[in-house]
């Protein structure tokens, strides 16, 4: 990807794009459909080049995307016409699958590049509405809304995510990350709106407003690399700032029927403003100095075990060989280090509670789970016993440091395997787990810290913790995290209660009991 480099004049994709877009100007008969022209033969192209690294193969496939638009302005039958759209579609297309790339190299991490990414794969939207406009496809609609909800997702669902994506770069805060999803979500809602329901038009425009407007705000308080991209930027956000509240006047005919602006305006003021002062000043703005991504790769070590799990037959004590590597067990009662170390003398006693809003998915996950046999969690609150067994792994199979697998059970049936190991970042150790899967593993990077006689483990915090997939080589941040507190709360007792959330909102809790096995006895 390039950072810290400029669009040059001289590049002949965008001049070719430029003199593309000029015959087009000779040849149209319906002058405003040349907003969507210039956003496919120059405003995309530039973008691109911003964003990505474009190989031979790729630049040819954009001339031939390019070429595809002006010649649809010359043949005039249809199979042609369906021929040049269907180019220009998997065009948009290679795009989109170029962003879902992106995203599944990094998953759920860092708004700035998620912006980008689902920015490209909306491009595809607006070649899909291309396609329905060029070839006269009944959906029910009018051929002028048909291709209004091309525009839209050329200029509001990619130009727009692709921008908010680098200003991101080089501004973060806890509004930007509120904006962007809001942002993100609104080209789609008002397609939605536009195609199916005007009153949802208009509330997602309101959702809109307070978007543009937060990042208008952020824009002018941000310091920027260049005084001129900083003037180029502002102005650009500023100019959806103004277009903004005329679509809300015009939303408002659409939901109520009171008319106060004309689509003939909409269309040449709108249009004209979003096509010059958003699209093309901003695009200028960022190739001025392109920010650098602050994704760093991940480096941290991964299982290379995929799949179902086939354990050596040699047994381990416990899930680290000396937790001290982790953390300052001074600082912890002796008994919690101990069942770290020797996590084989311990009976796990566990309620699992799941939140009312995740138990309908239960219906689909538990089946999927227990055939599988990994996080098949019991689903009522019972108390049951969790039976482990710790044994090896193979170092050469799992590519990790002293794996170990900790299989629990619960009446028999599996309901984890999870592949304990450890690596380090910066000197600080992370616990590193695998959970084998289906063509796949979910690896879980925890970071250890003692808090008054508590061990807490999370997967927040620092740049490895997560949890993740690993899909052949590559892998995915998924949106869950956990935090697992473990305490002793009498002389021969632990306990310790497992907190997961989905998007930030809870949907499992475990409580468990730990007492060793001699006391179990005495007990029983």
């Amino acid at each position: 990807m390039k950072a810290g480099s400029h669009l040059n004049s001289s590049n002949t994709l965008i001049v070719g794009g430029v003199i593309l877009f000029l015959t087009n100007c000779f040849l149209t008969t319906e002058p405003y459909f040349l907003l969507l022209t210039a956003a496919q033969q120059i405003l995309v192209p530039m973008t691109l080049q911003l964003i990505m690294e474009l190989n031979k193969k790729q630049i040819i496939f954009i001339w031939t995307g390019l070429f595809s638009v002006l010649l649809l302005q010359v043949i005039t039958i249809h199979t042609g016409q369906m021929i040049l759209s269907i180019i220009y579609l998997l065009f948009t297309l290679t795009v989109a699958l170029s962003g879902l790339r992106r995203f599944l190299k990094r998953g759920f991490v860092n708004w700035a590049e998620i912006s980008i990414d689902i920015g490209m794969m909306y491009l595809f939207m607006g070649g899909i509405w291309f396609f329905i406009h060029i070839n006269g496809i009944n959906t029910g609609f009018s051929h002028m809304l048909n291709w209004l909800t091309a525009i839209h997702f050329h200029y509001s669902a990619f130009i727009l995510p692709v921008s908010i994506g680098l200003f991101g770069r080089i501004h973060t805060s806890k509004l930007y990350n509120i904006l962007v999803p809001i942002i993100l979500a609104a080209p789609m809602l008002v397609a939605v709106g536009i195609t199916f329901w005007p009153l949802l038009e208009f509330i997602s425009v309101i959702f809109y407003i307070f978007g543009i407007y937060g990042l208008i705000y952020l824009a002018m308080k941000t310091k920027f690399p260049a005084f001129l991209q900083g003037l180029l930027i502002r102005i650009s956000y500023s100019s959806l700032g103004v277009t903004i509240l005329f679509s809300l006047i015009y939303s408002v005919g659409r939901a109520f029927g009171k008319w106060y602006v004309t689509l003939d305006f909409m269309l040449i003021f709108h249009g004209l403003v979003n096509c010059l002062l958003f699209g093309l000043l901003g695009i200028i703005g960022w190739a001025i100095h392109l920010p650098k991504t602050k994704q760093p790769a991940w480096s941290f070590p991964v299982s290379n075990i995929r799949g179902q799990l086939t354990p050596e037959n040699t047994a381990k004590s416990g899930l680290v060989d000396d937790l001290s590597m982790f953390v300052d067990i001074r600082r912890l009662p002796p008994m919690i280090v101990d069942f770290y170390e020797h996590t084989d003398k311990y009976r796990l006693f566990a309620a699992v509670h799941w939140a009312g809003w995740f138990k309908p998915l239960l219906l689909i996950y538990k089946p999927v789970s227990r055939l599988i046999q990994q996080l098949n969690l019991p689903v009522s609150k019972q108390v049951v016993e969790m039976n482990g067994t710790i044994l090896s792994v193979n170092e050469a199979l799992d590519g990790r440091n002293s794996p170990r697998a900790w299989i629990r059970k619960v009446n028999g049936r599996t309901v984890f395997t999870a592949i304990y190991s450890s690596h380090k970042t910066q000197g600080r150790a992370y616990m590193n787990i695998a959970l084998p899967l289906p063509f796949s593993t979910m690896i879980g990077i925890l970071k250890l810290d003692c808090i008054t006689d508590t061990l807490e483990l999370s997967s927040t915090g620092g740049e490895d913790p997560g949890i993740y997939l690993a899909i052949g080589t590559w892998l995915f941040r998924l949106p869950l995290s956990e935090n697992f507190v473990i305490e002793q709360t009498t002389k021969r007792e632990l306990t310790a209660i497992h907190k997961m959330k989905l998007f930030g909102v809870p949907f499992l809790k475990i409580d468990y009991r730990i007492i060793t096995r001699d006391e179990a006895k005495q007990i029983n």
